[in-house]
């Protein structure tokens, strides 16, 4: 019998806590039976979200401190030594645990994961990833705001680690990878963004050049679009803006009137199919990749669905041994472009 997978989950991470945390953990469980979840947290205010006892695999590791929402990363991780985030993190590094999820502070989450679980072998910088739907189902984008400011030679690792975790996770076997420019000639983009394409072009990637932002969701052949921090979040806000304007445009045009009401009915298998599709809730869980271990990063205001996405991904990411695959993968690039 294999053995099962654990995963430690920040209960009173987010905007909603164990509010939200407590429902996903329980759904999850009764659709993976091989795993066990440890919600880490303060035991009242877990309890008081739990229908009766425990279920079976849910354990509650207590943490007396909570990360705030907008507090400083540095004092998070010089005065939060007993937060749910802070203890979530420390049992993936003593092995209790083999990933993570929270929903917390987003600087702090990447703070406290470097300090506790340290970066790779021969990776400079961690970065966040996730998937985005797309018309051949959905393309995925690093870095979400980790780094603002980034070399050419961390896009070029960002490449290689969102390459193995679409080969890993995707089960893709030669991920396509493209660079965010705001054009496809050759001579668009700054300095870093031509040195990295410089790069991706002598590496073994499936490196198919430039891409613009509109690429990210209309092309056939594109499954990891590399950009910095500071770009890559924006465009990720941008995503998510646009699909909420899109619903409620949508949904003002259907209760303009009587006639536009009636079509709306008729149309209401297609409209929830539509609405199923750019979920964002459906593609909610950016794994920080690039540490000695698993952390997953839930939207702050994510609801239970959404959640229970996450602790997926984190799964998923577990099952595939996505840390040590990319250490693996990271060495082989930097022996190929010694012998080049």
């Amino acid at each position: 019998m294999s053995k099962r997978i654990t995963i430690a989950l920040d209960a009173m991470g987010g905007d909603h806590g164990p509010r939200v945390v407590v429902p996903a953990a329980v759904t999850f469980l009764q659709n993976n039976p091989d795993c066990e979840l440890i919600l880490v947290g303060r035991e009242d205010a877990i309890g008081a979200h739990v229908r009766g006892q425990l279920p079976e695999r849910l354990t509650i590791q207590p943490a007396s401190q909570e990360v705030g929402m907008d507090e400083l990363p540095s004092r998070a991780l010089r005065n939060k030594k007993d937060s749910s985030m802070r203890v979530a993190i420390d049992l993936v590094k003593a092995g209790t645990a083999d990933a993570c999820v929270s929903a917390g502070n987003t600087g702090a989450l990447m703070a406290t994961a470097r300090f506790v679980l340290k970066t790779l072998p021969h990776i400079d910088r961690p970065a966040i990833i996730t998937s985005l739907p797309a018309v051949n189902g959905r393309t995925w984008m690093l870095d979400l705001g980790a780094n603002v400011d980034c070399e050419a030679e961390h896009l070029y690792q960002f490449a290689v680690m969102g390459s193995e975790l679409v080969s890993s996770v995707e089960g893709v076997a030669n991920p396509s990878v493209a660079l965010l420019n705001i054009g496809q000639e050759e001579i668009k983009g700054n300095e870093q963004v031509k040195e990295a394409h410089e790069l991706l072009t002598r590496s073994s990637l499936n490196y198919i050049g430039y891409v613009e932002g509109d690429d990210i969701y209309l092309r056939d052949n594109l499954d990891v679009v590399v950009t910095d921090g500071f770009v890559g979040n924006v465009a990720l806000k941008t995503t998510e803006g646009v699909a909420k304007l899109i619903r409620h445009f949508m949904t003002e045009e259907f209760k303009r009137n009587i006639f536009t009401k009636l079509s709306g009915l008729v149309a209401l298998p297609v409209l929830h199919a539509l609405r199923k599709r750019i979920d964002p809730r459906r593609y909610n869980g950016a794994s920080l990749l690039g540490l000695r271990g698993i952390v997953v990063k839930s939207h702050g205001g994510a609801d239970a669905l959404a959640f229970e996405y996450a602790i997926r991904i984190a799964k998923k990411e577990v099952t595939a041994d996505i840390a040590e695959r990319i250490e693996q993968r990271v060495a082989r690039q930097l022996d190929m472009s010694a012998d080049a």
